[in-house]
């Protein structure tokens, strides 16, 4: 589909912007450094206000880094008009003509470029097949579904067929089963078309859903860049783990080191871990554990009161108090498991490698 995969490469990239209210200027993306490989389908997510917008019009042009430079397929676009660039923008509001039919909101970017009435035929023909919308030509916009919009919306940008898709919070104004039905065809047409996407959303399981990677951001600056399974299971701050999924904080001291595993104290007991990262005996530590990945036990690691128990069909929801901390146990297939209730005692049972060491 797209005739080149171009990657992106964001060097040291700032934007700087004034608070309309102090009337002092604030760094919405300080310092940036972000490389896209040709073909990868990334998700930049974080918070409300965090730069991750900013980023993506920085990429299309419509904004200008105050500092550093952006590189689209190894050439440099800070200086290049939106126009001039290889880049196709689907915008939160999609953004379509209301006067015209789904046949010419998708021929609208080809007849701006001149090109004869057959080729247009031919490609929005195919594109709109890719999308899912074919024999719909005629249909007005505001005859559609919300779904079907994004869907036009998709089939513009791509139409063009551009080195770079640009994706800002697409689903946003659609229902919660719509979404997860429109991230996967998204992820679908974007790997049929072999192009190479950036995703903005703040939506966490969305990113997971269709990412290569994953680029978390916190006040304008990058946190973390990885794979899904890299950002949820070694995060490298106590944001991102809180911000991917849910996590249990147990805070104490490694007081054992044995190459790379070691042991931990937390809550006045002992905590094997199978990597203690740069930590060395006497340092204070943060262990990360994810509800899933303990389980209550007659025996195990951390000594617990229960305090909250709840069925919740394909698992268990416990609450539990190891000494003055709160632990979230999340027991998926409890049917065959003892089920603790409120005020029982128990133990948190958990492996070595089922946490992780900030």
């Amino acid at each position: 589909m797209a005739k080149e995969k171009k990657g992106v490469k964001i060097e040291h990239v700032s934007k700087i912007y004034q608070d309309p209210k102090t009337g002092k200027d604030f760094y919405a993306v300080h310092d940036a450094n972000i490389d896209i490989a040709p073909g990868e389908f990334i998700c930049l997510l974080g918070p409300s206000g965090c730069g991750k917008t900013t980023i993506l019009r920085m990429i299309a042009g419509f904004e200008s880094p105050d500092e550093g430079e952006i590189y689209l397929g190894g050439e440099p676009i800070n200086e290049l008009t939106p126009n001039k660039r290889d880049t196709a923008m689907v915008f939160q509001s999609y953004a379509l003509l209301p006067h015209y039919n789904i046949y010419d909101n998708v021929a609208y970017g080809l007849k701006l470029r001149k090109m004869d009435d057959a080729t247009i035929k031919r490609k929005v023909t195919n594109i709109l097949g890719l999308v899912g919308l074919e024999g719909m030509e005629n249909r007005m916009t505001n005859q559609l579904s919300g779904g079907q919009q994004q869907r036009v919306a998709l089939a513009r940008a791509l139409v063009i067929e551009p080195g770079v898709l640009l994706i800002d919070e697409p689903l946003s104004n659609l229902d919660a089963k719509l979404r997860v039905d429109m991230r996967n065809e998204i992820r679908r047409i974007q790997q049929e078309a072999g192009i190479t996407a950036v995703y903005v959303t703040h939506d966490q399981s969305e990113a997971m859903a269709i990412s290569d990677q994953i680029i978390i951001m916190k006040k304008g600056v990058v946190d973390q860049i990885g794979t899904p399974h890299e950002v949820y299971y070694r995060p490298v701050d106590e944001f991102v783990a809180d911000f991917i999924g849910e996590s249990n904080f147990l805070r104490g001291s490694i007081i054992e080191r044995d190459g790379q595993s070691g042991m931990a104290t937390i809550e006045g007991s002992k905590v094997e871990v199978a990597d203690v990262g740069k930590h060395t005996v006497g340092d204070s530590c943060v262990l990360v554990l994810r509800p899933e990945s303990a389980v209550l036990a007659d025996e195990g690691v951390l000594p617990c009161q229960v305090t909250l128990s709840r069925f919740m069909g394909n698992y268990q929801n416990y609450q539990v108090m190891v000494g003055d901390t709160l632990v979230k146990i999340t027991d998926f297939n409890p049917k065959n498991h003892k089920i603790y209730e409120v005020g029982d005692r128990a133990f948190v049972k958990f492996g070595p490698k089922d946490v992780h060491v900030l």
